[in-house]
């Protein structure tokens, strides 16, 4: 007896389809209201000079214009642009050895996984008034004692004994640190799950070839990790130049040009000097920096893939 083929349209109906698109409305309408809608009013902010209360006055480019001669506005994008440089460098290097360590098989594996990761999910206030206790001056005896001068006063070394904070020569370099401290947790998990990924055979074979841990890492372990650490570099620039929150709490005795950075220049700009469109033109500039920094590094990623 031949079969016969079913003919049946199990195709979706227009009522189906509608039903469908109904799950979606919600989280359209959640991006629309505080995503879309928020960054055309932004746009359109920019061009104009309000104070916050009171008309709006069209001025076109002016603020932009401004901007190009605001030496404290490119000051604070090269102090982001210099912890950025140190989270890629210090931070990066950091979580990939302990990723490294740890995808080996040692004892208290699991438990040193657990540590590296508790600085990430702490909250950037309490590690800014953490570490303001640690790097801030403190008194005694007329000193100024904080619990890294502390420490140093204790081992014999007065001499080194400084506010660092207050400095302008040390002052980012500790913001950036403390900050490399917090993050390092995200890029090691990713560099860890990444480094697992990898067929250990890989290894077995280049051991048979006569490669050494050196030549195994170089060639083995590097480009199978390309994809991921490309990836955890994205992620270290995008959020190293937006670090505000762990200023504010870390340098509470108000901010300073030296420490000044670009979220933290737009927010003076709107609260402070009530330049809402002028901030708001700053906020156009800095976003679409990362834009570009960051379809620069997708592409840079796409390439050395195809390489």
């Amino acid at each position: 007896m031949p079969v016969m083929a079913d003919t049946r349209d199990f195709s979706k109906g227009p009522l189906d389809a509608f039903k469908n698109s109904l799950f979606v409305v919600p989280a359209v309408l959640i991006f629309s209201v505080f995503y879309i809608y928020p960054f055309f009013n932004l746009l359109w902010l920019s061009f104009h000079q309000w104070q916050g209360i009171g008309p709006m006055i069209w001025v076109g480019f002016q603020n932009f214009q401004g901007i190009a001669g605001d030496k404290v506005w490119w000051a604070s994008m090269g102090h982001a642009a210099y912890i950025t440089l140190i989270a890629l460098t210090f931070q990066n290097a950091l979580a990939f050895a302990l990723a490294l360590a740890c995808d080996r098989e040692i004892r208290m594996k699991r438990f040193y996984c657990m540590v590296f990761f508790i600085p990430p999910v702490l909250s950037e206030v309490v590690v800014g008034i953490l570490w303001n206790w640690v790097l801030n001056a403190g008194q005694q005896n007329g000193q100024n004692i904080g619990l890294l001068n502390y420490f140093l006063v204790q081992t014999g070394l007065p001499n080194l004994v400084h506010n660092w904070l207050s400095d302008p020569k040390t002052a980012l370099t500790c913001i950036a640190v403390v900050h490399s401290w917090k993050g390092f947790g995200w890029g090691f998990i990713m560099l860890l799950a990444g480094l697992q990924t990898i067929d250990k055979q890989y290894y077995e074979a280049a051991k048979v070839d006569g490669a050494g841990s050196w030549s195994s890492f170089k060639n083995v372990t590097i480009p199978m990790m390309l994809p991921v650490i490309m990836v955890v570099v994205i992620l270290t620039i995008l959020g190293s130049m937006q670090v505000f929150v762990l200023i504010l709490s870390l340098v509470n005795q108000g901010l300073v040009y030296h420490t000044e950075v670009p979220v933290t220049r737009i927010l003076g700009s709107m609260f402070t000097t009530n330049q809402f469109g002028y901030a708001c033109a700053q906020a156009v500039i800095f976003g679409a920096i990362l834009v570009v920094v960051s379809f620069g590094m997708k592409k840079l990623s796409n390439s050395i893939k195809q390489a």
